[in-house]
């Protein structure tokens, strides 16, 4: 398997949060939305069966490690949510145990360009929410969390955007 696409920076420890529901409330669409990261590590990994079978092998490599950072992020948030005094359940606005994540999120194109296409629609999305959330919390700790988390996606973002270019010369 391949390795995470991160930054070599270290993710910051959710050691010392307590209980904030309001910060609960601010990141929790990150984590098992439509939009958050187990829908992404989902797609990503659609998209790299198909580019693998199809021959696309460097590409498909570089997908796979994005969708394995995006699991350290689904990871960080998790614990990030069980800190902040919550299950970390695959639903919308844990604790509540309603508007359960759905795989019917993950976009299934069949056209390479296309998968490309919703993969940087998928990390604009992202980069716009984390980037929301940094305006929101007023938690320095949870701040550089979330920054870090941020990082990544721009990355995967530049990545994709090379792949894209890659498959339209």
């Amino acid at each position: 398997m391949a390795k995470p696409l991160t930054l070599q920076a270290e993710f910051p420890t959710t050691e010392g949060l307590t209980p904030d529901s309001y910060s609960l409330a601010v990141i929790s669409p990150a984590y098992a939305s439509p939009t958050g990261e187990l829908n992404t590590i989902l797609q990503y990994f659609y998209h790299y069966f198909n580019f693998d079978r199809c021959g696309y092998k460097d590409y498909a490599r570089t997908i796979e490690s994005i969708a394995i950072a995006e699991m350290l992020h689904l990871e960080i948030l998790g614990k990030t949510i069980m800190a902040l005094g919550a299950q970390p359940i695959y639903c919308q606005n844990p604790p509540t145990a309603f508007c359960f994540y759905s795989a019917k999120y993950v976009t299934y194109s069949r056209n390479l360009i296309h998968m490309i296409e919703d993969d940087i629609m998928a990390e604009k999305r992202a980069i716009s929410l984390y980037s929301r959330m940094l305006t929101r919390l007023k938690n320095e700790q949870l701040k550089d969390i979330i920054s870090r988390i941020l990082q990544d996606e721009q990355l995967h973002l530049e990545k994709f955007q090379e792949i894209m270019q890659g498959l339209k010369r």
